[in-house]
């Protein structure tokens, strides 16, 4: 599986959006710094994901995340491939029996498949919002996260390479 983190808040960027020709489009903007953290694994093979919502990125949320995710697959053994975010790597970090962390070169997001769910997270429900609160937030990232279908994830996490790379350690 494939692990990462990334921060959905109250501060949105205008994107592009449709309007009829020779009108100018009115899209929200709010500068208010507040976020919350989704935190996943996938696994583009299967379409498998896991998911929790968490006010930080620090290493005591992913000890909460990596020991419910070692729950999720109680059963199974756990090849977790994440960055090197410094709470991914610290002697604080507490990995269940099950699991077992590898890490992807330094500065290179492209190789992580779960940023690729962070993108489709934005488009599907961030896109031009406006969000009075933090609860909203979370809630809409709730709404978002549970719209994902195994296929889907599949789709947006599967890639040649990978298919590749399992293909030849099989």
């Amino acid at each position: 599986m494939f692990q990462d983190e990334a921060g959905f808040g109250r501060i949105n960027v205008p994107k592009r959006c449709w309007c009829p020709p020779k009108v100018r489009p009115c899209t929200p903007c709010l500068r208010v710094r507040e976020y919350e953290y989704a935190y996943g694994a996938v696994d583009p093979e299967s379409g498998d994901n896991f998911f929790l919502i968490m006010p930080y990125s620090n290493t005591a949320c992913m000890n909460l995340f990596l020991e419910h995710l070692g729950k999720q697959y109680a059963d199974d053994v756990i090849f977790l491939l994440c960055d090197n975010a410094s709470w991914h790597t610290t002697e604080k970090l507490k990995k269940p029996d099950n699991i077992v962390l590898f890490y992807i070169p330094p500065h290179t997001p492209e190789m992580n498949p779960v940023e690729q769910i962070w993108k489709e997270l934005r488009k599907r429900g961030f896109k031009n919002e406006f969000f009075e609160s933090l609860d909203k937030v979370e809630k809409r990232l709730c709404e978002v996260i549970r719209s994902l279908t195994h296929e889907t994830v599949i789709h947006i996490t599967k890639r040649a390479w990978l298919e590749k790379l399992f293909l030849s350690t099989a």
